[in-house]
């Protein structure tokens, strides 16, 4: 083997790798001078319709030269954490903020009650609202007063009529909470300020059809305005109570009581 013809082809050879080297860096060189570095926006992975959820299953991100970044694009995918499509967006489209938006009042109260319920308001005072310091997106039980006798006290009871209720705004405070496509129960999407919603004489509820009309016959004839209990947002056990009356109060005394109100009664 001829070692000189050997390495004279090894010189080329590395010149030639070089020449090409260099050209290609001239080459990006212009390109990026023209286009711009490359950046990463956030694309579609599949069709989104309006008002559904964003997630990391339906979006990717790819690299392209900054002149091709649409305005607004977002970078990376944890940019889009807890948004909503605002418009329909197409596979492979770039996602951009004009183009999400995040649920609330934006969305409209409509779009936030799960299908099959109704959204029904009543006043509350102070005393009713655990001293307003229910917010939207969480859960209560509905006490009542409950008075068929037109005042008779042995007659007279309290009972918890409903049980795990959404809130879905106090006064024109919206919960971020709304069932999107794709998603069959409400979940809480982003924190919120307590105090934001402190400020508040009604408070509207998710409930279904039968519920609403049992909460509109308390408001109209009971006499009494219910009360809103709250519980702890991830206890949705529901457990068959029994109604509290005065005799439930009294304990030992409560047979002296019903020999008082037989008597009174006779």
């Amino acid at each position: 083997m001829n070692t000189r013809a050997f390495t004279l082809a090894l010189i080329i050879a590395g010149f030639a790798m070089f020449m090409v080297y260099t050209y290609i860096e001239d080459k990006v060189g212009e390109l990026r001078t023209q286009y711009g570095r490359d950046t990463t926006v956030v694309i579609a992975q599949e069709n989104i319709e309006e008002l559904e959820l964003i997630d990391d299953r339906k979006v990717t991100t790819i690299t392209v030269p900054q002149r091709f970044a649409l305005p607004g694009h977002f970078s990376s995918i944890e940019e889009l954490e807890n948004t909503v499509a605002a418009v329909p967006i197409l596979q492979g489209e770039q996602i951009t903020k004009p183009r999400v938006t995040y649920p609330g009042s934006r969305t409209g109260l409509s779009r936030q009650i799960s299908h099959g319920m109704r959204a029904l308001a009543i006043n509350i005072t102070e005393s009713q609202a655990v001293s307003r310091l229910i917010k939207p997106g969480d859960r209560v039980d509905i006490v009542a007063g409950i008075d068929i006798s037109s005042g008779r006290m042995d007659m007279q009871k309290t009972m918890t009529v409903m049980q795990d209720v959404l809130v879905l705004a106090t006064g024109m405070n919206m919960t971020n909470a709304i069932p999107m496509i794709g998603i069959e129960t409400p979940r809480v999407i982003r924190t919120m300020n307590l105090n934001t919603y402190n400020q508040y004489n009604t408070v509207t509820l998710e409930v279904d059809p039968y519920d609403a009309q049992k909460l509109m016959f308390l408001n109209l004839f009971a006499g009494y305005q219910p009360t809103l209990v709250l519980r702890n947002s991830s206890d949705q056990e529901r457990k068959m109570l029994r109604p509290s009356r005065i005799f439930d109060l009294l304990g030992e005394d409560a047979n002296e009581a019903r020999a008082f109100f037989q008597q009174q009664n006779n």
